[in-house]
């Protein structure tokens, strides 16, 4: 404990290397640009940003950049929290489902957002069948 009391008096952390395991937490900035793969390790995306619940302050969904090339064609999809888990072996996140489910979802269109009220409903929606 006095190791702990230390690291936070100088913000060098001189304990574990494996504090943070098994994995509880993770800050928003070290999720963004993460890869998104499915469990045939097909990749589905990146995670482009984390939409807030302001009445909660939970996660409500991850904003997933998919496709394109060079930013022409790309689609942004909003997948509910619960969808994706961490894989910490190999540093992405696991959709557990096929990439023709993703490619079939509701996008968010990024000119209006996040001005995103009205699409979450058709957004959770379509996800339902998967218990969201």
């Amino acid at each position: 404990m006095e190791t702990l009391a230390e690291d936070n008096l100088t913000g060098v952390n001189k304990g574990s290397d494996t504090a943070n395991t098994p994995l509880k937490y993770l800050t928003a900035s070290s999720i963004m640009k993460d890869k998104v793969l499915n469990d045939a390790d097909e990749h589905m995306g990146n995670i482009k940003d984390i939409m807030l619940d302001l009445s909660t302050g939970k996660i409500d969904y991850y904003v997933v950049e998919f496709g394109g090339f060079l930013g022409i064609g790309v689609k942004y999809f909003a997948i509910p929290f619960k969808l994706l888990r961490v894989d910490p072996v190999k540093q992405v996140f696991r959709f557990s489902q096929n990439r023709e489910l993703l490619e079939n979802a509701p996008g968010i269109d990024m000119h209006h957002w996040p001005d995103t009220n009205i699409e979450r409903e058709a957004i959770y929606k379509y996800w339902s069948f998967l218990g969201e």
